[in-house]
């Protein structure tokens, strides 16, 4: 196979007529891949996401097998088709929190979706929103509005783009509260497979979404997190300046990280972890 692309977390390998996505263990916060690894990360979030794959029958995907790969990344991999990503990183959002909440106490907006007043950290919002990023190749993506995209993509395209983002998110919430998670916030990519606008990348993963525990949601305070958020404060509270290269992880808060997402795997799924899948 050839190797023709690395990410902050995944690599892509091209054979034949077909893409082999690897899930590595790197974390990677505020767009910097930080130099100490998450054990079984990979693996924790390709089986989820192959989860949530199989759960949303009604969205087309870019899976073609979660099982015909190389042996040395089973568990790890899978198969997909070539898309023609989208360059637009598509986020839906619940609850205010993060940048949505920094933009939010700016300028009582987030993305352009003007917000009541008085809303707090971890309020939930009146109805979900669709608050887009650019995607950028390097450095940090850029909020942008609804507009912004109409105008990059047409506006029967960012239409599609906006139904699909929240149907995801609506559902995978909905799924998620009957097993004591709140999705706080989640971010999907989309790309091109022929002219059906097609889910790629991952989906309401770890990585890729907020989880609180829904029995400790208290609003006007930070939340208790199942994802890489406890990673990304650590790594604020040190001090460090968001920029590479990042610090190294110690050994307590990677054993926590991997917790984290050990958990989120097992209350959403209903399974248990147990271990690279073989």
């Amino acid at each position: 196979m050839k190797h023709v692309h690395a990410g902050k977390v995944r690599d892509l390998y091209e054979d034949g007529d077909t893409l082999v996505l690897v899930a590595s263990d790197r974390v990677s916060v505020y767009d910097v891949v930080l130099p100490t690894p998450i054990p079984d990360k990979g693996a924790l979030l390709t089986q989820l996401s192959n989860w949530w794959f199989e759960y949303f029958t009604d969205v087309p995907n870019h899976v073609v097998s979660a099982t015909d790969v190389p042996a040395e990344f089973a568990g790890r991999g899978i198969r997909v088709k070539p898309l023609k990503m989208v360059q637009v990183e598509c986020i839906a959002r619940g609850y205010l929190t993060g940048s949505g909440l920094a933009e939010y106490r700016r300028t009582g907006t987030v993305s352009g979706v003007a917000l009541p007043a008085g809303l707090r950290e971890g309020d939930k919002l009146p109805e979900p929103i669709f608050t887009p990023t650019t995607k950028a190749s390097e450095g940090h993506d850029e909020s942008i509005t609804f507009a912004d995209v109409v105008n990059q993509e047409g506006r029967e395209v960012a239409d599609r783009l906006r139904e699909l983002t929240l149907h995801i998110y609506t559902r995978g919430a909905e799924h998620a509260a009957e097993r004591g998670v709140i999705v706080a916030d989640t971010k999907v990519e989309f790309g091109w497979d022929g002219d059906v606008l097609t889910l790629g990348d991952e989906v309401l993963t770890s990585d890729s979404s907020r989880f609180w525990p829904a029995a400790e949601w208290e609003p006007g305070r930070v939340q208790r997190s199942f994802d890489k958020q406890f990673v990304r404060d650590w790594a604020t509270s040190t001090g460090w300046d968001k920029e590479p290269p990042g610090p190294e992880i110690p050994a307590d808060v990677v054993a926590a990280t991997r917790q984290k997402y050990v958990e989120a795997y097992e209350l959403i799924t209903g399974r248990s972890w147990t271990g690279v899948p073989r």
